[in-house]
């Protein structure tokens, strides 16, 4: 039983690292066609089965802080210090974003089903 709960947990952290990577990669080399839907439906993935809930808090504040910087930040003025790494970096943080809000939104949405139905 324990080889399964660890082979279990090793696929959940391997989904996530598969949409980071994912997201770098479409951020330096550009969108193809169907990755922002499957950046979708991996972030639909983390957020049923990846964030347990004693990490739910930690989790929305580090997707809000993401989308926070996506809202206040031009990374692409660095392009005038070194040549399209401004431009990358805003790539990368965007199809980020576009693979945690989902997350997100299940994981909030798990977070306020459990304040009202908490038998508390």
């Amino acid at each position: 039983m324990n080889t399964i709960l660890k082979y279990i947990k090793d696929w959940r952290k391997l989904v996530f690292l598969l949409g980071l990577i994912i997201a770098i990669i479409v951020g330096i080399f550009g969108e193809f066609r169907g990755v922002g839907l499957l950046l979708l439906f991996l972030g639909l993935i983390v957020g049923f089965i990846n964030i347990e809930k004693k990490n739910n808090i930690n989790f929305m504040i580090a997707v809000l802080t993401l989308l926070m910087v996506i809202n206040v930040s031009n990374l692409i003025k660095i392009d005038d210090i070194i040549p399209k790494l401004g431009s990358y970096l805003q790539a990368i943080i965007i199809n980020a974003a576009i693979f945690m809000s989902p997350a997100a939104v299940i994981v909030a949405l798990k977070e306020v089903y459990n304040l009202i139905f908490s038998k508390k």
